[in-house]
């Protein structure tokens, strides 16, 4: 868009930039920086117009983003050529991705390259590495208190074992994915060392007080974090004599940006981290990024301007990368991390989709579909040049952070269904087989969130414990079923290490005092490939539960109405143990998958007229495309045992 002033002041940059740049060959920058010139100035004039240095600020901003795509390699360059041409590309049913620890999947990343046909041959083609840039030995908070931004921890490798994985990654059509902390650093990071020393502009860095009066009067609206391990928003510094906000753990100090240094410096590491052959950036804590006095701190206008920002200097520089909005926050929330228009004030392409996933394991507990249908319907209408981030488990805890009124709807109280569900997956109540763990316990709500593996919380832990071979049986089936809500939900399903061949719980995490204090670390350990060895023996519970995502990942590549069009219809159904949608295809809309999952650990029946009403035709065989054979019907009623899915289609003849 063409706007005067701003296209002045553009003139005014390009003119002053170094002789080193103006020599560069930059015609595709000039392009997209001319596309996005406007978005860029008008959202940094928001955040930043009241200042004096506000042209000089402007100036290194595009100095940055020219400096780095100069830096691009040419390779990653025709990769943004080739994905500005299809830019839907990651909208396609042939996504599915993994999320896992470097250093407790393969040890190093010189390593990783080795275990990548192993994640082919179950289907992945999306792999999010998480944290592994440099941090502290013991306050690492699992390399989400990140000490520098340019090196990889040294326990994993180096910079460039990085980028030779990358292309490891490129040559396999494989999609890279890595975290970018944007609200803390370490507190061993350069920029907080210096602080610490005296040096002012460092200091401007972060959030930084003499005494208590500022942070009392931030307190008095900002809700704890981590009440058990880290109370409160803000730790003392000895050696400053100053108080410092650290919003997540007192090693963390959060970034003030306020400052539009701060902002420069985190974008100029985000494309050196693209520049490194990332795919996709994994933008962590998100809705922290603002602090506004008598606010909770969280999901501030400011906060969506900078990742709108952010995001549009990206598109200068390397515009083939995609943000996932790391934003565990309420449904109305988190929508609006897409941004308000796909175009014009865009933020992430990806979010996670957190209720989604609390949902299924509420659904899991109850045995019914009731409040995730009620939670489902409140959740707002993405973007449709966006997606979620679908899931059943990840590296952190399970919040219970549905809807009161959600609840309500179910026919719940609130805290006593909380209350109902930190026990049934920590193994409290009666009938549960889960083996989980209460996570930061909080006395004065009563509230709770909830660590373990996803087979643990599903019950196969204690059902080969007791070697009970249906219980085993139904665990398994209940693991298959919620990998297949994901994969067909719309979006990209992302599976976490070891779920794949029903990793459980590890309880090593107990022997190292680094750890011992948090108990997320039962979900965090090694993969063990002798489990994962067993997936070749036959009717072991390995090899049934990898054979099962194996075959839902192949029927989901072969499904285009997988693909998030935003074509998808949650349906009414008599039975509220099953939950029902319907999927179709975004060119032939005559092309329809209908899902069903029955929650219920006892047969249900539902009318088979239900696929007449949604188009079916009734002359035509019905398959269910997972398993390839007809759903059991009689007396014009489908029959799904307990723990079964189908996936619905018309055969074709």
């Amino acid at each position: 868009m063409y706007e005067q002033i701003s296209h002045t002041l553009l003139n005014h940059i390009l003119d002053n930039l170094s002789i080193t740049l103006q020599r560069q060959d930059l015609r595709h920058f000039y392009t997209r920086l001319g596309a996005n010139f406007y978005t860029i100035h008008s959202l940094f004039q928001r955040l930043y117009g009241h200042r004096q240095d506000f042209n000089q600020q402007m100036i290194r901003l595009v100095e940055t983003m020219a400096c780095q795509y100069i830096a691009r390699d040419p390779e990653l360059k025709a990769l943004d050529m080739e994905r500005e041409h299809d830019y839907n590309w990651f909208l396609r049913e042939n996504i599915v991705g993994t999320a896992l620890y470097t250093n407790a999947y393969s040890g190093t990343l010189s390593n990783m390259a080795e275990k990548l046909p192993y994640l082919q041959e179950l289907g992945v083609n999306l792999v999010h590495i998480m944290p592994l840039l440099r941090c502290p030995q013991g306050n690492s908070d699992g390399g989400y208190a990140v000490s520098d931004y340019r090196a990889v921890d040294e326990r994993v490798g180096s910079i460039e074992d990085l980028r030779e994985l990358s292309k490891a990654f490129r040559q396999r059509k494989m999609l890279l994915a890595l975290d970018v902390v944007l609200n803390h650093t370490s507190d061993e990071h350069e920029w907080a060392q210096q602080a610490m020393a005296g040096d002012e502009t460092c200091r401007g860095y972060y959030y930084i007080f003499d005494n208590r009066e500022i942070p009392d009067i931030f307190e008095q609206s900002m809700p704890e974090i981590f009440p058990e391990t880290d109370a409160g928003n803000f730790t003392w510094n000895a050696q400053m004599q100053k108080w410092v906000m650290t919003v997540f753990h007192g090693y963390q100090w959060d970034l003030n940006y306020n400052n539009p240094a701060v902002f420069i410096e985190m974008l100029d590491n985000m494309l050196y981290l693209a520049n490194c052959g990332t795919d996709i950036l994994r933008l962590d804590a998100v809705a922290f990024l603002w602090k506004k006095i008598g606010t909770t701190c969280q999901n501030e206008p400011e906060a969506h301007l900078i990742l709108q920002a952010m995001k549009a200097c990206c598109q200068v520089t390397a515009p083939g990368v995609l943000f996932i909005a790391e934003a565990i926050v309420a449904p109305v929330e988190i929508i609006k991390y897409f941004g308000e228009d796909a175009i014009r004030s865009k933020e992430c392409e990806i979010a996670y989709n957190a209720t989604f996933m609390a949902l299924l394991w509420d659904a899991m507990a109850t045995k019914n579909a009731k409040l995730l249908n009620f939670g489902l319907e409140s959740l707002p209408h993405k973007l449709e040049r966006a997606t979620w981030l679908n899931y059943a488990r990840c590296h952190d805890d399970i919040g219970l952070g549905f809807d009161d009124n959600d609840i309500r709807r179910a026919d719940y109280e609130p805290f006593a269904h909380r209350r109902f569900l930190i026990d049934f997956y920590t193994g409290k109540f009666e009938s549960s087989l889960a083996s989980g763990a209460p996570f930061m316990f909080n006395p004065k709500t009563g509230d709770a969130r909830i660590s373990g593996r996803l087979a643990s919380l599903l019950g196969l832990e204690k059902a080969l414990e007791i070697d009970d071979s249906n219980e085993i049986q139904l665990s398994i089936k209940r693991i298959l079923l919620m990998h297949s809500i994901i994969m067909a939900f719309g979006g990209i399903p992302l599976l976490y290490y070891g779920d794949e061949v029903g990793l459980m719980n590890d309880y090593d995490y107990l022997n190292d005092p680094t750890k011992s204090d948090d108990n997320r670390w039962m979900h965090r350990g090694d993969m063990d490939w002798q489990v994962a060895e067993r997936r070749h023996i036959a009717g072991s519970p390995e090899a049934l539960i990898f054979s099962g995502i194996q075959r839902l990942i192949a029927a989901r590549n072969d499904s285009p109405e997988f693909a998030d069009f935003n074509t998808r219809k949650l349906l009414t159904v008599e039975n509220p143990h099953i939950f029902a949608f319907l999927r179709w295809d975004y060119v032939n809309t005559q092309k329809k998958t209908l899902v069903l999952a029955n929650f219920s650990h006892l047969p249900q029946h539902l009318d088979f007229s239900l696929l007449e009403q949604h188009g079916f035709d009734r002359n035509r065989r019905i398959i269910d495309k997972y398993s390839g054979n007809e759903p059991v019907h009689y007396s014009g009623r489908l029959l799904l045992q307990a723990y079964e899915f189908y996936w619905l289609t018309e055969a074709v003849n």
